[in-house]
Parts: structure tokens; C-alpha cells; sequence
């Protein structure tokens, strides 16, 4: 019976070794078919594409599996946020409901002078009169109207559209400001459009 069990111990071992080396391998296979696959087009670069922060590596392999792992993202992530130097959040709604309708920038189609929007309907509903949003992210509907614009909020806010995981680890929402997607003054009409009484959001 010591026999049997030493045998199986060992044949679990080397099944557990072999999976390991078949999933490293795996993996480098698929790196490599990534990267001959993709190619450059229009302002699009391939290596952008694939090039990747600690961050976006972990989130990509063994993602968040303890409160340690938690824990540093949103520490490393919150370090990131800046406020905007002049202390002011609201910008124009207007401008903001256009930039959240846009889904144009950093397309291979587009122009390298295009200006980037948030695609923001993609994933929330902000208005009642849209007739089609997505549902990936809760409702940002009557945003303002339901939280208050207490200066924690705003904040708050702010920081979110800046980079979503300082508070939700491998969140999908796109890091706007931490990335460069948005400008300081796009953000700016964006937390408007959210906060802005006279805002359809609010209505």
C-alpha cells in the first residue's frame, strides 16, 4: 500500500509539472501567433497594441487572486490620478455629451489629428432619451441628481474617468486620463455632462 501511495504521489507531481510546462508553453505559442498576426495599419501601431503595463500583464495572466494582489493595484493606480491644476472639475455638458457619444480616435481609420472621444454610451446609459447604450457599466443616469456635488464627489469622479482601477482592480473601463485618451478639458465637459444640473444627464 506505501507503494501505491509514493507512486501516485509521484504521477501527480509530474502530471502537475507537465500541465505547468504545457501552460508556459501554450502561452509563449499564443504570444507568439499574437504577435505575427497583428500588423501595423493607419496610425495604429502593432507594438502599441501589444505592449503592455505591470499592471495590464497582471490583469492579462494570473489577474487579481488575493487582497495583497488588490491592494497593490490600487495603491500603484491611485498614485496615478491628477487633479486638475486650477482646482476646477465642470467644464461645458455639451461639449461633454459629445465627447461621450464619440466613438472616433485611435482608429486605423482615423486621421492622426482626430480627437478622441469616450464611446461612454458604449457601456452606461446617461440619458433618458438614448435609445441605445450598454450595460457593461451601471447607469450614470440623474448622476449628479442622486450623489450630490460634495467635494468628495466630485473627486471622486474625477478620479474614476481618470483611471478606473485605482478602484476596481482590471476594470475595463478605459483609463482615460492615465493613458492620455482624454484631455484635461475633455474630462472636464465629461464630469459637466454627469454633474451639470441644467445637464440631460440630471433631467
Amino acid at each position: 500500500m506505501k507503494e501505491i501511495i509514493v507512486s501516485s504521489g509521484f504521477l501527480a507531481a509530474s502530471f502537475f509539472a507537465v500541465a505547468l510546462v504545457s501552460a508556459d508553453q501554450t502561452d509563449k505559442e499564443f504570444e507568439e501567433m499574437l504577435e505575427s498576426s497583428l500588423r501595423s495599419k493607419g496610425i495604429v501601431k502593432a507594438e502599441e497594441v501589444l505592449a503592455q503595463d505591470e499592471v495590464q500583464k497582471q490583469c492579462s495572466t494570473s489577474g487579481v487572486t488575493s487582497a495583497e494582489d488588490m491592494k497593490a493595484i490600487l495603491d500603484s493606480q491611485l498614485a496615478t490620478i491628477v487633479y486638475p491644476n486650477d482646482g476646477k472639475y465642470l467644464g461645458d455638458w455639451k461639449a461633454g455629451e459629445k465627447i461621450a457619444q464619440s466613438g472616433k480616435g485611435r482608429r486605423f481609420n482615423d486621421k492622426p489629428d482626430t480627437v478622441n472621444g469616450g464611446n461612454c454610451y458604449a457601456c452606461h446609459q446617461i440619458s433618458k432619451d438614448e435609445l441605445a447604450y450598454g450595460t457593461i457599466g451601471p447607469s450614470l443616469y440623474q448622476y449628479g441628481k442622486i450623489r450630490g456635488n460634495s467635494e468628495e464627489m466630485i473627486k471622486y469622479t474625477w478620479a474614476k474617468i481618470f483611471n478606473a482601477q485605482a478602484f476596481v482592480p482590471c476594470s475595463y473601463m478605459p483609463r482615460y486620463g492615465h493613458k492620455g485618451i482624454l484631455s484635461e478639458q475633455q474630462m472636464k465637459d465629461l464630469m459637466a455632462l454627469l454633474f451639470d444640473p441644467e445637464s440631460p444627464t440630471n433631467k
